[in-house]
């Protein structure tokens, strides 16, 4: 039973959070694993072995930069090169690094909605890449993109990487493209990231390390819960558990409660109650073939232009253009 009365929520965490756990099944967004300590944990994820999404794009930004440069640059045009979910822009920096080098004439504006990854980006792009005219946009994707298509009509190219599309269940990504479709104009792209299906262990290994890196990356949201709305979890009471059905070929992440507690968040005026074994859904990692990404192109107003494969065939970029 949760206690709950009426209450005025000072920002989306506050209200997300209070929606998510007095709903059942209780749920929270993985968009809130991120903050200083999130991002580190992150990237540490990403310098995991089993990680391989990380390895994965970075031989495709490795091995077909030039053919990536060529396409962007068609016809000596100047663009734009939005970064949706910038990171700390590891892979970008090849790309970034190629278009400098061929004298591309372009502005890298990254969006994210952290204001402490925009700032480590920019000092390292300053040091190590400082031809880059860079221009950070804190804030979510898409109020970020409406400010800058309504600010210039320069041609936008689009990057989208990480499987990061992976993070939305297939209407919820349909909807996600169709809106970055409708902000497109004839000429721009849009190049996406889909991690593709293939040995579940291999999948079920990446989300679940041995070493708990991922399960104190998902445990984070609770730990910001704590500090942020005065809540009071014990994060060792809570057991992180991947799974992953080869057939939809969706993996899902869970905080799982191991005993009978309760919960208080002072902020929010909330008793959460959680039965012994009871999951908190905080993640889905979609997982892709050909077929899917066409169908989910051909509902959002999108054409596949394009496609860049890794050495062992695990990931895709896709380029679309409006259709």
């Amino acid at each position: 039973m949760q206690k709950q009365t009426e209450t005025l929520f000072e920002t989306q965490f506050e209200e997300e959070v209070h929606t998510g756990l007095t709903d059942y099944p209780k749920h929270l967004s993985s968009k809130y694993f991120y903050d200083e300590k999130g991002d580190k944990l992150f990237q540490d994820i990403m310098n995991m072995p089993e990680y391989y999404l990380t390895n994965a794009e970075f031989d495709i930004f490795s091995t077909q930069t030039e053919k990536i440069t060529q396409l962007f640059a068609k016809d000596s045009e100047s663009f734009n090169l939005i970064e949706l979910g910038a990171g700390d822009g590891m892979k970008t920096k090849i790309l970034l690094q190629n278009l400098i080098d061929n004298k591309v004439d372009f502005d890298y504006l990254p969006i994210d909605i952290s204001q402490n990854v925009l700032d480590q980006l920019s000092n390292s792009l300053k040091n190590e890449i400082p031809e880059v005219p860079v221009k950070p946009q804190q804030g979510t994707y898409f109020e970020a993109l409406e400010k800058i298509a309504a600010l210039t009509e320069a041609k936008k190219v689009i990057l989208f990487l990480g499987s990061n599309i992976g993070n939305l269940l297939h209407p919820q990504a349909i909807e996600f493209l169709t809106q970055v479709q409708k902000l497109m104009r004839e000429g721009d792209l849009f190049f996406v990231g889909f991690d593709q299906k293939k040995n579940p262990q291999t999948i079920l290994d990446a989300y679940n390390d041995q070493t708990g890196i991922t399960a104190a990356f998902n445990k984070n949201i609770l730990a910001r819960i704590n500090s942020e709305l005065g809540g009071n979890f014990d994060l060792d009471k809570f057991l992180h558990w991947e799974v992953y059905n080869p057939e939809t070929g969706t993996a899902k992440s869970y905080l799982v409660s191991k005993e009978q507690q309760s919960v208080t968040i002072e902020k929010l005026d909330l008793i959460a109650d959680f039965a012994p074994w009871e999951t908190i859904h905080t993640e889905i990692s979609q997982k892709y073939d050909d077929k899917t990404v066409e169908w989910l192109a051909e509902k959002s107003g999108l054409q596949i232009e394009t496609q860049f494969t890794d050495s062992k065939n695990q990931y895709k970029n896709y380029v679309f253009k409006k259709a």
